[in-house]
């Protein structure tokens, strides 16, 4: 899902750094791109004292699909196949989460100062992205999460029930802390001698960064998520724009102190769910999304073959033959 940069494109970098003294590696948009608020051509809004970047296709008076990315920390710019679902007659909006891709950038003090109200920061954006797109009162909402998107759509509806009157989850790693530590420690495919973890940490000898460095953390959160052979993902037509390492660091540690529970009011969500689980992501075997689906009133299991975890909706032939008539069958019977 992101970018790969090979051990020869570490010692470039390696030399161009150091042939070049007057150049800051770590300085906005020499490692990684800009941000919205960095860069006032990148499509972006306003939301809870934010700068989003934000995208939106189809009529605007028409029901919403919000697409919401995984992660922590990725963005949107591997769900844009979502952007068909605009032919449909539907509102399809795409938003990168604070933090992550190419939206405004906070210290990680930002997140961690909040404690387990963090998670209620990231349901308050949400409701803000949805009431800026909103154009009546009884514009219906659906919710189209991938892998922490899911997550995120889940919890959602649990705290805003009466917001939410469709949801996707594709494979959402777990919904309580317990089942997300285990399903990361199942899905994790970091080889201590693998060529990505190698060049990652070869480069901290020259790009050095603390905690709240984005652009040098960003970087190297890039490097070292570029493939996974358990969950079958790999770089594909560039991957993300841009990595959140800060965010994805912060909401981690909250997820440890607080064990976060993402099921809370789920009970008061009894609207059907279309919960899809991929073939190839050998975390995620149909016992798996059996235990995580069982949070749900109501949930409708689907299997896509031929895709791994991101597959489900990067991958265009996947998207247009087997997922996206699913979810339009779905939406179509809400």
């Amino acid at each position: 899902m992101y970018s790969k940069m090979t051990l020869q494109g570490a010692f470039a970098l390696i030399t161009m750094l150091l042939s070049a003294c007057t150049t800051i590696p770590d300085a906005p948009g020499n490692l990684v791109p800009l941000t919205a608020d960095q860069d006032p051509s990148i499509p972006a809004i306003e939301v809870n004292g934010a700068r989003l970047h934000s995208e939106a296709f189809g009529p605007e008076d028409s029901t919403m699909i919000i697409c919401i990315h995984g992660g922590p920390g990725a963005d949107y710019k591997y769900m844009l196949n979502c952007m068909s679902l605009a032919e449909s007659g539907y509102r399809v909006i795409f938003y990168d989460q604070i933090g992550s891709g190419l939206s405004e950038r906070f210290d990680k003090s930002y997140y961690t100062d909040k404690g387990a109200d963090a998670l209620t920061l990231m349901y308050d954006e949400l409701a803000g992205v949805i009431e800026h797109y909103r154009t009546s009162p009884e514009q219906k909402v659906y919710l189209l999460g991938h892998s922490w998107g899911g997550m995120l759509a889940a919890g959602f509806a649990g705290y805003h029930p009466d917001m939410v009157q469709g949801l996707v989850a594709c494979e959402p790693g777990g919904l309580i802390w317990e089942d997300i530590v285990t399903y990361v420690s199942t899905s994790r495919a970091f080889s201590l001698w693998s060529e990505t973890l190698n060049d990652a940490t070869y480069l901290d000898q020259f790009i050095t960064g603390d905690e709240n460095d984005h652009e040098t953390l960003d970087y190297k959160l890039a490097l070292l998520a570029s493939e996974n052979t358990i969950t079958n993902e790999y770089n594909v037509d560039g991957g993300v724009w841009r990595s959140g390492a800060v965010v994805n660091a912060g909401l981690f540690e909250i997820g440890m102190e607080y064990e976060v529970d993402l099921t809370i009011g789920l009970e008061n969500f009894t609207i059907p769910v279309l919960f899809m689980y991929s073939e190839l992501n050998e975390a995620y075997p149909l016992s798996w999304a059996e235990h995580v689906s069982s949070a749900f009133v109501n949930a409708s299991l689907f299997y896509v073959p031929n895709a791994g975890h991101s597959g489900i909706i990067q991958d265009p032939v996947i998207w247009n033959t087997i997922t996206q008539p699913r979810i339009l069958e779905y939406f179509q019977s809400l």
